[in-house]
């Protein structure tokens, strides 16, 4: 599969099939968010992997708020993404330039993830909306950290949807604004 492919592939599923994921794949995963690029590589993330079946109904009881995620009580991998400390460098650079640069590493280590799960034939679903308290304490996140994103890992249940998408002129210029 070519990347033009891939990324028509890469969508948010939210039915899973009961099926475990092979820890290879994960690790495969975890390798290609590794390998992500980040400001001054500070590599501001860690990536906390459940599939532990009492944790997994826990985290999915975390997740699930005001009708949201409920498809998580089937997934059977879910991945808290941990925001780390930037390094001193990268630090610097988001004072002077007013920009969270550790956001956007995030996204990018999240995305290689993603397409990575693609690739290999697994779905997933990037969440933002979950009770991050009780998740920190579930898996002893210290205090001081955040947990950004959650991401839900399995093989899918539905097909590939067709991606609607605003068209290229109205998100893209040349020259000008």
């Amino acid at each position: 599969m070519d990347f033009s492919e891939l990324i028509q592939k890469r969508q948010s599923d939210r039915r899973y099939a009961p099926k475990p994921v092979a820890r290879e794949h994960i690790l495969k995963c975890l390798e290609a968010a590794r390998l992500a690029p980040s400001a001054c590589n500070s590599q501001p993330w860690k990536f906390v992997v459940v599939d532990d079946r009492a944790k997994l109904a826990e985290m999915s009881d975390a997740a699930i708020g005001l009708g949201m995620n409920k498809f998580t009580v089937q997934v059977p991998v879910l991945v808290a993404v941990v925001q780390e400390p930037m390094n001193m460098s990268a630090k610097a650079g988001a004072l002077a330039k007013d920009k969270d640069y550790s956001m956007m590493d995030l996204g990018m280590a999240v995305e290689n993830f993603c397409l990575q799960a693609a690739e290999l034939g697994l779905g997933t679903c990037i969440m933002g909306w979950f009770d991050e308290k009780r998740i920190k304490k579930l898996l002893g996140v210290p205090r001081s950290r955040r947990i950004q994103l959650l991401i839900a890992l399995g093989h899918p249940d539905s097909p590939t949807r067709q991606k609607i998408r605003k068209p290229l002129e109205e998100i893209s210029s040349w020259n000008n604004y």
